[in-house]
């Protein structure tokens, strides 16, 4: 009986460590990867026509799934606002409420969500089906290198997708709050826009925001690029790629979060 018990217990333990030496191997191999896409613009070994080709594929043909939560993320900021403004009759700070939320959290955080599903589940099944089909080494045969042809411009195209979306849902999302704000309260468009330059929200509290979305680029892009080219066994090696992509970013995307907000305050 005792021995049962130690060996469960060693077993739980062994579980443990091996937990804490896989999550420390994604982190080097992560590591690692990105000290290789930042070689490469020193000098700059980019493909540039892969580079617009991702962006347009990840950033325009994002926008509509973009446009659709930036709009509700607004709409649900001012139905959940709505109690309060009622209760003490505090219009005039609809804006503000709404606007800080949304600028410093909701908008780069559902935007990071909403992208990592879409592409960085995408780029990982891409890189990933390249990997086991061993297309990768035939560009190594062929004297191209990977990473400044594939990687490289798949990584800069997430981060900067990332941004741009982020800069084009906070509009969005304030234009929603904005005109529902005047369907659900009788809150004139003007006056919430009023209370959201009116000095109570400033530039720090946008560049908040953004900032975090370029973080939150990060992660996603180095997630997708890692787990695709470490993808093995064939078809069912990329599902298991691409399903520990959106753990991963998620994950990565909720911790980042915390702690840049505790960073930049």
């Amino acid at each position: 009986m005792a021995s049962a018990e130690a060996e469960e217990s060693t077993s739980f333990v062994a579980s443990i460590g091996a937990g804490f030496l896989g999550a420390a191997a994604t982190a080097g191999g992560m590591t690692i990867l990105l000290v290789r896409i930042l070689s490469r613009l020193f000098p700059p070994r980019i493909d540039i026509q892969e580079t617009w080709k991702n962006l347009y594929k990840m950033a325009v043909k994002s926008l509509p799934i973009v446009v659709v939560t930036a709009l509700f993320t607004g709409a649900i900021m001012v139905i959940q606002a709505a109690t309060i403004v009622k209760r003490y009759g505090a219009e005039a700070l609809l804006g503000w409420g709404a606007g800080f939320g949304t600028l410093r959290e909701i908008a780069p955080l559902l935007t990071a969500l909403m992208l990592s599903g879409r592409i960085g589940a995408n780029n990982t099944a891409e890189l990933g089906t390249m990997v086991v089909t061993e297309q990768l080494d035939a560009m190594r045969v062929l004297a191209i290198d990977p990473i400044g042809f594939l990687i490289a411009p798949r990584f800069f195209s997430i981060v900067i997708t990332l941004f741009l979306l982020t800069l084009f849902a906070d509009g969005l999302a304030l234009f929603g709050a904005a005109y529902t704000g005047q369907g659900l309260l009788g809150v004139d468009p003007q006056t919430f826009y009023n209370g959201l330059t009116a000095g109570l929200l400033h530039f720090g509290d946008v560049a908040n925001g953004l900032i975090k979305s370029v973080v939150f680029g990060i992660v996603i892009a180095l997630s997708s690029c890692y787990f695709g080219l470490s993808t093995t066994g064939g078809a069912p090696g990329v599902g298991r790629s691409v399903n520990a992509t959106v753990v991963a970013s998620a994950a990565g995307v909720f911790v980042l979060d915390y702690l840049t907000s505790f960073v930049l305050g």
